[in-house]
């Protein structure tokens, strides 16, 4: 799994509150997926810049250090997105192998109304849309990105 992947694992963690210990962070993470050593895991809260404080570790404060933004889906596209397949209200895309996770967060991120939902494999991402035609939108705004 990817970095930007764990990473944002270990964002939603701490958005539902503070994390006591490392150890108690690392079995979170796990629970999503995410087998991470504790020597990763040092590295992350580092590079994250998570405060350690009398509750535990939690997201640090505006203006308290770096902040993870995750990539933005524009990114993610240009830089992973291998193919758009559409299939009635489903659009298949393929990505580079390991990354169609991230490109699934992303999308999910997003919040656009065509998305009702994503599902990732290893290299490919499923959308789900209400119908044909807001997957054929979103198919093109996908493809839009792609050619920037």
């Amino acid at each position: 799994m990817s970095k930007a992947a764990r990473q944002k694992a270990i964002l939603d963690v701490l958005r539902k509150g503070p994390v006591s210990s490392q150890e108690d962070l690392q079995r979170a993470v796990s629970r999503l997926g995410f087998a991470v050593g504790q020597a990763t895991l040092s590295r992350d809260i580092r590079e994250m810049g998570l405060v350690k404080g009398g509750h535990g570790y939690t997201l640090p404060e505006a203006g308290q250090g770096p902040t993870l933004m995750p990539p933005s889906v524009f990114r993610l596209v240009q830089d992973f997105l291998l193919e758009i397949r559409e299939a009635q209200n489903l659009l298949v895309l393929k990505t580079k192998v390991g990354s169609a996770q991230p490109v699934a967060a992303g999308l999910d991120a997003e919040t656009w109304p065509e998305i009702l939902g994503t599902i990732a494999g290893d290299d490919t991402v499923l959308v789900i849309s209400s119908d044909a035609k807001s997957a054929r939108r979103l198919a093109i705004r996908i493809r839009e990105m792609l050619e920037r």
